[in-house]
Protein backbone atom coordinates (compact mmCIF):
# COMPACT_ATOMS: atom_id res chain seq x y z
CA UNK A 1 0.00 0.00 0.00
CA UNK A 2 1.37 3.29 -0.64
CA UNK A 3 1.40 5.78 1.98
CA UNK A 4 -0.28 9.18 0.69
CA UNK A 5 1.71 12.22 0.94
CA UNK A 6 0.12 15.38 2.58
CA UNK A 7 -0.11 18.67 0.41
CA UNK A 8 1.18 21.62 2.39
CA UNK A 9 1.49 25.15 0.62
CA UNK A 10 5.13 25.11 1.47
CA UNK A 11 5.41 21.53 -0.97
CA UNK A 12 3.47 23.16 -3.74
CA UNK A 13 5.70 25.98 -3.59
CA UNK A 14 8.70 23.91 -3.72
CA UNK A 15 7.50 21.71 -6.73
CA UNK A 16 6.38 24.18 -8.44
CA UNK A 17 8.57 26.90 -7.92
CA UNK A 18 12.06 26.94 -9.84
CA UNK A 19 10.36 26.38 -13.38
CA UNK A 20 7.71 29.03 -12.51
CA UNK A 21 10.90 31.15 -11.26
CA UNK A 22 12.45 30.72 -14.00
CA UNK A 23 9.98 31.73 -16.86
CA UNK A 24 9.17 34.43 -14.28
CA UNK A 25 12.66 35.34 -15.05
CA UNK A 26 12.89 35.95 -11.11
CA UNK A 27 14.42 34.15 -7.91
CA UNK A 28 12.46 31.00 -6.89
CA UNK A 29 9.01 32.16 -4.42
CA UNK A 30 9.02 31.40 -0.73
CA UNK A 31 5.81 32.91 -0.13
CA UNK A 32 2.38 32.37 -1.42
CA UNK A 33 2.47 35.82 -2.22
CA UNK A 34 5.56 35.91 -4.28
CA UNK A 35 4.55 32.49 -6.02
CA UNK A 36 1.09 34.26 -7.34
CA UNK A 37 2.85 37.25 -8.42
CA UNK A 38 5.33 34.95 -10.39
CA UNK A 39 2.57 32.85 -11.62
CA UNK A 40 0.60 35.74 -12.91
CA UNK A 41 3.88 36.94 -14.81
CA UNK A 42 4.64 33.25 -16.02
CA UNK A 43 1.38 33.06 -17.62
CA UNK A 44 1.92 36.19 -19.87
CA UNK A 45 5.44 34.60 -20.93
CA UNK A 46 3.08 31.12 -21.24
CA UNK A 47 0.72 33.24 -23.54
CA UNK A 48 3.11 34.90 -25.56
CA UNK A 49 4.97 31.61 -26.26
CA UNK A 50 2.29 29.90 -27.17
CA UNK A 51 1.75 27.25 -24.74
CA UNK A 52 -1.47 26.86 -23.33
CA UNK A 53 -2.87 26.49 -19.06
CA UNK A 54 -1.64 30.14 -17.95
CA UNK A 55 -5.45 30.36 -16.85
CA UNK A 56 -5.05 27.05 -14.95
CA UNK A 57 -2.30 28.04 -13.26
CA UNK A 58 -4.08 31.37 -12.18
CA UNK A 59 -6.62 29.36 -10.27
CA UNK A 60 -4.15 26.88 -8.80
CA UNK A 61 -2.55 30.03 -7.04
CA UNK A 62 -5.74 31.26 -5.89
CA UNK A 63 -6.94 27.72 -4.14
CA UNK A 64 -3.09 27.67 -2.75
CA UNK A 65 -3.82 31.56 -1.45
CA UNK A 66 -7.37 30.12 -0.01
CA UNK A 67 -5.31 27.10 1.30
CA UNK A 68 -2.77 29.11 3.23
CA UNK A 69 -5.63 31.18 4.68
CA UNK A 70 -8.03 28.61 6.15
CA UNK A 71 -8.41 28.03 9.48
CA UNK A 72 -10.29 24.88 9.69
CA UNK A 73 -7.53 21.31 8.81
CA UNK A 74 -10.29 19.69 5.98
CA UNK A 75 -11.12 23.03 4.44
CA UNK A 76 -7.43 23.72 3.85
CA UNK A 77 -7.05 20.18 2.58
CA UNK A 78 -9.86 20.45 0.00
CA UNK A 79 -8.41 23.83 -1.26
CA UNK A 80 -4.70 22.57 -1.49
CA UNK A 81 -5.70 19.38 -3.01
CA UNK A 82 -7.48 21.77 -5.60
CA UNK A 83 -4.38 23.93 -6.21
CA UNK A 84 -2.82 20.63 -6.76
CA UNK A 85 -4.72 19.88 -9.88
CA UNK A 86 -4.40 23.02 -11.05
CA UNK A 87 -0.47 23.65 -10.79
CA UNK A 88 -0.06 19.87 -12.08
CA UNK A 89 1.19 20.96 -15.73
CA UNK A 90 3.59 23.89 -14.40
CA UNK A 91 6.56 21.94 -14.73
CA UNK A 92 5.45 20.67 -18.12
CA UNK A 93 5.19 23.87 -19.00
CA UNK A 94 8.01 25.62 -17.54
CA UNK A 95 10.48 22.68 -19.51
CA UNK A 96 8.27 23.28 -22.43
CA UNK A 97 9.07 27.41 -22.61
CA UNK A 98 12.97 26.22 -21.49
CA UNK A 99 12.95 24.16 -25.15
CA UNK A 100 11.36 27.59 -26.72
CA UNK A 101 14.19 29.71 -25.66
Amino acid sequence: MTATQTITVDSLISRYGEGIAFVAEEEPATTVHDFTYQVTVAAEHFEGAGINGGDELEVGTQYLADGAGATDETTRAVFLAQAAEYLARANDMADEYRLMV
